[in-house]
């Protein structure tokens, strides 16, 4: 108990985002970003970012690639290829409501809809599909809908994450996303840039916290907290309870907003999921 509420302590004192404090550029906020990162893992490959904490503890690494060599999430890649193709009541597929046919296009999303001025995440665009043939939208968090996300996003590992900002309105977005990372809420007062930025690497009690650079590029993943399979804006909103604030849904504005500001932080990064969590 000393040590969790010494290390609360350390959070609530620290000065938050420092180094990323000034009104820069997205393109010199992604320099100082990744540099941060780089130099505070000296050690670790660009590359392996992508790999979350497995990156930065030895030990949590051999537990995950154990589990990878027979991965929980193999049936659920081939349950989300069969309903992927299972056409819908009009004749239409998911196939023709993306580019390539859907195939390795994960790295293009979440994009800014210059049209709608809205960030659109993959989530939402197979909803939107779904919804353009005459199909009920999915739950976002988990089900059936993670299923097909975690096909699309299989067939696009190895994939370099390349998001744009095209516009004045994208660039609003990006920086509505970036200011949600750094502001504290919720009852203990933290950031996602508490954790995942200042204290990435150390442990709160037996976990070790994530680096933020290569959080997107692994969703969806297997949880074993979980038993399934679960997306980014899951992982947000528990996030959000652990810090004791209340969440918003999944595929709101504010969670896109945010996938958007962190995707673009992992750009060079290539996409490996869906992936396996504790």
């Amino acid at each position: 108990m000393k040590a969790k509420n010494a290390l609360l302590i350390l959070f609530l004192v620290l000065p938050l985002g420092t180094a990323f404090a000034a009104d820069v550029s997205p393109e010199e906020e992604l320099v100082k970003f990744q540099s941060y990162f780089k130099e505070k893992f000296p050690e670790i490959p660009f590359q392996d970012f992508a790999n979350g904490v497995y990156a930065v503890d030895p030990a949590s690494r051999e537990q995950w690639e154990a589990l990878e060599e027979f991965p929980p999430y193999e049936i659920d890649i081939e349950e989300g290829k069969r309903l992927f193709e299972t056409p819908f009541k009009n004749g239409k597929t998911y196939a023709d409501c993306f580019e390539n046919g859907g195939i390795g296009i994960a790295q293009n999303y979440p994009y800014f809809d210059a049209k709608r001025n809205e960030v659109v995440t993959l989530p939402l665009a197979i909803n939107r599909c779904r919804e353009e043939n005459g199909e009920p939208p999915l739950k976002y968090k988990k089900g059936k809908l993670a299923k097909i996300l975690a096909y699309m996003v299989y067939t696009s590992r190895g994939n370099t994450i390349d998001v744009k900002i095209p516009n004045e309105k994208a660039l609003e977005a990006w920086k509505k996303g970036r200011q949600f990372y750094f502001s504290r809420r919720g009852q203990l007062n933290l950031a996602c840039a508490h954790c995942h930025l200042e204290n990435a690497g150390r442990r709160i009690r037996a976990d070790i916290l994530s680096p933020a650079l290569g959080h997107p590029t692994h969703f969806p993943v297997y949880r074993s907290k979980w038993g399934e399979l679960g997306t980014l804006h899951r992982r947000f909103a528990g996030c959000n309870k652990q810090v004791r604030a209340k969440p918003f849904k999944a595929q709101s504005e504010e969670y896109r907003n945010l996938e958007y500001f962190l995707t673009y932080m992992s750009n060079g990064l290539q996409i490996n999921g869906p992936g396996v969590r504790k």
